[in-house]
């Protein structure tokens, strides 16, 4: 039985007594059963925000991105060894931004994901198209070669630990949203390839995320989309009461 997960992607975002206010009430909303609540938090406030919300088994912390390499001289970059040292597991990888300000290619994500999953961590991997891409009609397509190229050469067992998110380029941040219909299609795809790909198991086991402007008013019935199983969202997790009631959507 696949989760339903409500990310929270905090970016370049917060304070860290806001950070810390906001993990505190996020640590005190009940969870529901089968239901995972994950907070993707800048790397200076990791190690504090996994402290705040320890108390609640239901939420996790992840980190925004990880360099593929183990160590070594590249300054400014936070290894997978670093993370997991302070209790992280969980990193955000693949996401449109990192894609277009920092030129990372599906090629060097294939990179990061392989040594994100022998290091034992969880991986929401990020995929979607550009309005462009989309008005065009080949969005399908876009996206299945961003997964081909990044995650189809795992093996069915690593599939244990990836989480997808489809965030459409043109949604993110725009206050524009895909209709829960426009969202399931895709989605409905993406489950269809993992099962051509690998097997049913693999495609009814993992969770797939909906990304672009998720909010109280739409969570719910984009949650209740057959192979909708959470948001991956961004500026509405910054606000407490906001980020709950997105929680409590499923």
């Amino acid at each position: 039985m696949r989760k339903n997960i409500a990310a929270g992607n905090w970016k370049m975002n917060l304070a860290f007594e806001e950070a810390k206010s906001l993990s505190e009430h996020v640590s005190n909303v009940q969870v529901a059963d089968g239901t995972e609540v994950i907070l993707g938090v800048p790397f200076p406030y990791l190690e504090q925000i996994q402290k705040v919300i320890a108390s609640n088994p239901g939420v996790h912390v992840a980190a925004q991105n990880c360099h593929q390499e183990a160590k070594g001289a590249y300054t400014g970059e936070v290894s997978l060894g670093m993370l997991a040292s302070i209790g992280i597991k969980t990193v955000i990888l693949g996401h449109s931004e990192r894609r277009a300000y920092q030129k990372e290619t599906d090629e060097l994500l294939a990179q990061k994901v392989k040594a994100a999953l022998q290091a034992g961590f969880k991986v929401i991997f990020c995929c979607g198209e550009s309005l462009e891409t989309r008005e065009a009609g080949e969005h399908f397509d876009f996206v299945e070669g961003q997964l081909r190229n990044s995650l189809f050469d795992l093996e069915a067992k690593d599939w244990k630990q990836i989480v997808i998110a489809y965030e459409p380029i043109w949604a993110i941040g725009t206050g524009v949203t895909a209709s829960p219909e426009q969202a399931q299609e895709i989605h409905a795809h993406i489950r269809t390839l993992l099962k051509n790909t690998f097997n049913e198991q693999v495609a009814e086991e993992t969770s797939i995320l909906y990304g672009g402007s998720v909010k109280p008013a739409n969570a719910k019935e984009l949650f209740s989309k057959s192979d909708i199983d959470g948001g991956l969202v961004g500026g509405a997790s910054l606000k407490a009461a906001d980020f709950e009631q997105i929680i409590k959507s499923f």
